[in-house]
């Protein structure tokens, strides 16, 4: 198979498993943070994936969220809102800014952090992004929680590639609403990135689609 065929069709997989409401394995870039992202969609998520992405990924169980939903909820960038001399000059090596916006539970959880907890918080929030216009968010949704929530960026892939923003380019090519839950993968033994050889082995075992960020790029952006 060419590399371009194969491009396609990597691409191809992982839309398709999104339309599914399967997980994707998303590698961003060598040269970015250099991690692979286990990706859902928000309102597919259950108890069951939550335990995947605590136990399997590892990272920070985060919802990227479009940057039309978020002006809908009227969520702001984290640091923008923080007036501490921590949040000053916050300078990161691999980007130009953080998408970090609040952290949040669904009112109807309980401590917010039980993966039935943070099910409901996710796919909650996947399906009020279908028309967020109708949602009243401070109604649904309290500060602070357990669940954190990334703004991506206007035009996406366009401005910003990401994982947020290759998350939510994913959820629209599949027609899937602009949630996307996104969880970095780590090492268990190292405590580092997990390798991309090492996520795709992942990948090959648990039967899900791995695709490259710069792949996503070349045919998404």
């Amino acid at each position: 198979m060419s590399r371009s065929s194969s491009v396609v069709a990597s691409v191809e997989a992982a839309v398709a498993a999104f339309r599914r409401g399967d997980p994707v394995l998303v590698h961003d870039a060598a040269d970015r943070e250099g991690e692979t992202d286990l990706v859902y969609p928000a309102h597919a998520v259950d108890a069951d994936a939550v335990h995947r992405l605590r136990a399997d990924a590892g990272g920070l169980i985060c919802v990227a969220l479009s940057d039309g939903v978020a002006e809908a909820w009227n969520l702001p960038f984290l640091q923008e809102t923080i007036d501490h001399p921590a949040a000053a000059d916050h300078e990161l090596a691999y980007d130009e800014r953080s998408s970090f916006s609040l952290a949040v539970n669904h009112r109807e959880t309980f401590t917010g952090i039980t993966d039935d907890d943070r099910a409901l918080t996710i796919a909650r929030l996947g399906e009020a992004a279908r028309v967020p216009e109708a949602v009243d968010f401070a109604g649904e949704f309290r500060v602070p929680g357990h669940v954190h929530l990334l703004r991506a960026a206007p035009d996406l892939l366009g401005d910003r590639q990401g994982h947020t923003e290759l998350a939510l380019a994913l959820a629209e090519a599949a027609d899937q609403p602009p949630a996307a839950v996104v969880c970095e993968m780590l090492d268990g033994d190292t405590g580092g990135a997990r390798s991309p050889a090492d996520a795709r082995a992942y990948a090959r075992r648990h039967g899900l689609a791995y695709v490259e960020g710069a792949d996503l790029l070349a045919r998404l952006a």
